[in-house]
């Protein structure tokens, strides 16, 4: 099987990775990110070469897509990540388990809050993925279920399924369809929805997010924060906003932020609240 794997990142840039190496960058949707530029390796400028420059700086220091991927973190990437709300949500009981998508492996399904973040933290939009076995047996040694060892296959709604199959409830599952969406909270009620990846999404996909889901990033994503920034209860952060929908997801959030061990500004605002500091085109 070819080691090929996927990812749309830095402004749904289309990457591709084959044994290790960056051998193809698409055409980024958008020109700059407030955020990436201060990435430890920072993207000022979305073109192809500061892309690629990034990916191999991920490939070199966390072993992504190889059989070096380190696999658990406690370390926080941004304060309101789906990684780190869910990896948060865990650690407090808030949340029974979690489906994520990793490099190396593809839907996983785990009630270890240091795996959430290990996986998802330095990870965007993982389209296709190939199953490395050592990355997986490191996954299942900290208690991670990888749902296809063969074929590394992401399918989230199949991930739900498992996890409630093996007695979980109150699960959080990453999405980036609005479809799965609708499937997901028609089926389990009590799950918890994380839209990632929207940059570019359509209105349409939007209005069932908004409707669906308990958390939405914002992305670089205008029809987010028209329609989901207008339905939501709270917002995390300015430049990227995370959008809290739900009362949980609202709760979950004011937990995370008495958390954190930094000076904090708390605000009355009609939303969604809009800095000049944004992704540049939002669409």
């Amino acid at each position: 099987m070819m080691d090929e794997h996927v990812m749309e990142a830095l402004g749904r840039t289309r990457i591709v990775v084959r044994n290790g190496k960056v051998v193809d960058v698409g055409k980024p949707l958008i020109k700059s990110c407030p955020l990436a530029s201060r990435f430890e390796e920072p993207v000022k400028i979305f073109s192809k070469e500061e892309i690629k420059r990034n990916i191999e700086f991920r490939i070199r220091k966390f072993g992504m897509f190889t059989k070096n991927r380190i696999v658990t973190s406690d370390e926080d990437f941004v304060p309101f990540g789906s990684s780190e709300l869910i990896s948060f949500g865990l650690k407090k009981h808030m949340i029974g388990g979690a489906v994520i998508v990793a490099d190396c492996a593809g839907t996983v399904v785990t009630r270890n809050p240091l795996l959430v973040q290990g996986l998802g933290g330095r990870l965007s939009g993982l389209v296709k993925t190939s199953p490395i076995p050592e990355v997986i047996k490191r996954i299942e040694l900290e208690g991670g279920i990888v749902l296809d060892k063969e074929g590394a296959r992401i399918d989230q709604l199949a991930g739900v399924e498992l996890a409630y199959k093996l007695g979980m409830s109150n699960v959080a599952v990453t999405i980036v369809s609005a479809k799965d969406a609708e499937i997901i909270r028609a089926r389990y009620e009590d799950s918890w929805i994380f839209a990632t990846h929207l940059t570019g999404t359509s209105k349409e996909e939007t209005e069932i997010l908004a409707s669906t889901c308990d958390v939405i990033t914002s992305c670089a994503s205008r029809w987010v924060r028209e329609i989901a920034g207008r339905k939501a209860l709270l917002q995390a952060g300015t430049t990227i906003p995370v959008f809290a929908m739900t009362q949980r997801a609202k709760d979950l959030v004011l937990e995370r932020l008495k958390s954190l061990e930094r000076q904090i500004l708390v605000k009355l605002e009609k939303l969604p609240f809009t800095p000049t500091e944004s992704p540049f085109p939002l669409i």
